[in-house]
């Protein structure tokens, strides 16, 4: 596969001529899927979950690909469509079972004691649980941070939110996922 670039993937999709929409598209996928799924799964730990939430995030991209105004980059806007339906798919099911956000955390932090893959590895299940028992918000940050090694300005695209306070937001983070770690 030849690796386009996200401007040519646009172009590619909203080009009237030829048949080239649903290719562009089928690039995108694959292009954005792997990663796409890693910070899905971050924030709502079981595969199945993280497999709707994928599917979810590429149908309203796909819905809404012509609209896309390139005010960020790609990807950007790709990682915010991702976590506002995790967001979404974390209230609704607080609600559908009347949870308190305490009780989804545990319940999430149950299925990573379920994973073999990280039963295995003490410490990467550690930090997963220690991640677990941040904030929503600063459990985001620290993912896309840590992991995803985004910038504070992209962040503050995805996220909508100032660099000042999502620097203050990984910082404190940081301070908890490492207490939790050194502290159990």
């Amino acid at each position: 596969m030849d690796e386009y670039s996200d401007g040519e993937l646009i172009e590619r999709f909203r080009n009237p001529e030829g048949n080239n929409k649903h290719y562009a598209f089928n690039l995108l996928v694959r292009k954005y899927q792997q990663k796409l799924y890693y910070h899905i799964r971050r924030m709502v730990v079981d595969h199945d979950d993280t497999n709707d939430l994928l599917q979810n995030t590429f149908i309203k991209v796909w819905n809404h690909l012509d609209g896309f105004r390139e005010d960020s980059q790609l990807y950007t806007w790709l990682y915010r469509v991702a976590t506002n339906e995790c967001l979404g798919f974390l209230k609704q099911k607080r609600k559908r079972f009347f949870l308190p956000i305490g009780d989804v955390e545990s319940e999430l932090s149950g299925k990573l004691v379920q994973n073999e893959v990280l039963n295995a590895d003490k410490l990467e299940l550690k930090l997963q649980q220690a991640i677990l028992s941040l904030p929503e918000k600063q459990r985001i940050v620290f993912n896309l941070r840590y992991y995803e090694e985004m910038k504070y300005e992209e962040m503050s695209i995805v996220l909508g939110t100032s660099v000042g306070a999502l620097k203050a937001s990984y910082h404190h983070a940081a301070a908890k996922v490492e207490k939790f770690i050194l502290g159990n």
